[in-house]
């Protein structure tokens, strides 16, 4: 008789073997080590089943071998996991009253978008004063192309990362940019400024206006925007309330580390 598996067992679903992953990990954060043997004992596979969802997650470098005993650890790409939502985390917590005060101050939406799988990550929102049930965008992925946030998100990345993660521009309003080489235009421009603009380009009658969020090192890690219904945002609107946002950005960005040169 083989001492091999079945194939329903040595092959499982995709969402048993994340299932049976994040138990190893769950495993190894508990105990500090364990080898092959006892990680398969407990969670009920064969070795060679434990040992392939291990090779996996050392491959993605969330578990390491814990020198030559045959044993794994918790690995470093655990801490940079780690660290991304701690700095996220950061963000929100940095910048809370000061969104609190902008969306007093200037009686719009203020809203804190992150960069996330090509799309802008909104984490944070606070309705002003002028706000009619403001629609909540927080833990949606809206895009990059059409909003201000997007823009400025994507006027940090690098020439090599914008192709990386720029992907199809759908048009949501006859204003969404869907051309390449006017969204560079525009992403160039907000680099310049310091500020982006979209007015009616992902909803229309819908304007915002973001800024940049940098870290210690001066990398834009998040954006801010302030928006409002297009008719009283105006371009004068606009002009009058960009002062205070360029200001809760760069007090927010100081409250992280960032020290402007000058």
């Amino acid at each position: 008789m083989s001492n091999s598996e079945p194939v329903s067992a040595s092959a499982p679903s995709g969402v048993q073997s994340v299932e049976r992953a994040l138990t190893i990990l769950e495993i190894l954060a508990r105990a500090g080590e364990a080898g092959v043997t006892s990680i398969a004992e407990e969670i009920g596979v064969h070795k060679s089943t434990a040992f392939r969802l291990v090779s996996a997650l050392e491959t993605a470098g969330l578990v390491e071998q814990a020198g030559d005993r045959g044993k794994y650890r918790l690995g470093m790409g655990i801490l940079r996991l780690a660290g991304a939502t701690t700095a996220r985390l950061d963000v929100v917590q940095e910048a809370r009253p000061i969104c609190k005060q902008l969306a007093t101050s200037t009686g719009e939406t203020v809203n804190l978008a992150v960069l996330a799988e090509g799309a802008a990550l909104y984490l944070d929102q606070v309705a002003g004063s002028s706000s009619l049930q403001a629609h909540n965008w927080v833990g949606q992925h809206i895009p990059l192309h059409a909003t201000s946030n997007g823009k400025v998100l994507l006027g940090g990345l690098s020439a090599d990362e914008l192709t990386r993660t720029l992907g199809s521009l759908p048009s949501y309003t006859d204003a969404t940019i869907t051309t390449r080489k006017r969204l560079l235009a525009e992403v160039e421009k907000a680099r310049a400024t310091g500020y982006a603009l979209a007015v009616d380009e992902l909803e229309v009658g819908l304007t915002a206006v973001a800024a940049p969020i940098r870290n210690a090192h001066g990398d834009v890690i998040a954006s801010l925007s302030l928006s409002g219904p297009t008719f009283r945002l105006d371009e004068a609107r606009v002009e009058a309330v960009l002062p205070q946002l360029l200001a809760a950005a760069d007090e927010i960005s100081h409250r992280l580390g960032y020290a402007a040169a000058g």
